[in-house]
């Protein structure tokens, strides 16, 4: 980050990460306090990138600031990792993040789009209620690392 983080003297504007950018991604996320995950190498994530999902990027005085991952299994969208640098919280960034992610999961022919959330941090939990989405009862997650 530059010196003068706490000001954007451009606006942001979001894209496509690309594969070369998956270092810079990785900082974001750990910068922004996102939880680990065995995905976080730089192999796997130029494998999202290049992969059919969107990783979608915002950017500000040539930094990343922000992401979103937002796919489509041929079932229902899905949206992950979203982050904001802690910098440029509370801009607007996240929301159009999300709103970008929707409009290219619409072109997809989503019907139902979910959100993976940690519920360890409130500030998460909440900013999804925000833009709109439930909490949908009954449902846990299982996961397993092969």
């Amino acid at each position: 980050m530059s010196d003068n983080t706490n000001t954007l003297t451009d606006p942001f504007f979001i894209r496509e990460c690309h594969p070369e950018e998956a270092e810079a991604l990785l900082r974001l996320w750990q910068a922004a306090g996102t939880s680990p995950s065995v995905t976080d190498t730089i192999a796997d994530i130029r494998g999202a990138i290049e992969s059919s999902a969107s990783v979608l990027i915002a950017e500000a005085d040539r930094y990343i600031i922000g992401s979103l991952i937002a796919t489509f299994d041929g079932w229902r969208g899905n949206m992950y990792r979203i982050a904001v640098h802690p910098d440029y919280r509370r801009r607007g960034i996240g929301r159009a993040l999300v709103k970008e992610g929707e409009k290219r999961l619409a072109k997809l022919g989503v019907k139902r789009i979910t959100a993976l959330v940690e519920e360890k941090y409130p500030g998460a939990v909440a900013f999804w209620s925000d833009v709109g989405y439930e909490i949908e009862p009954g449902i846990v997650r299982f996961f397993r690392n092969p």
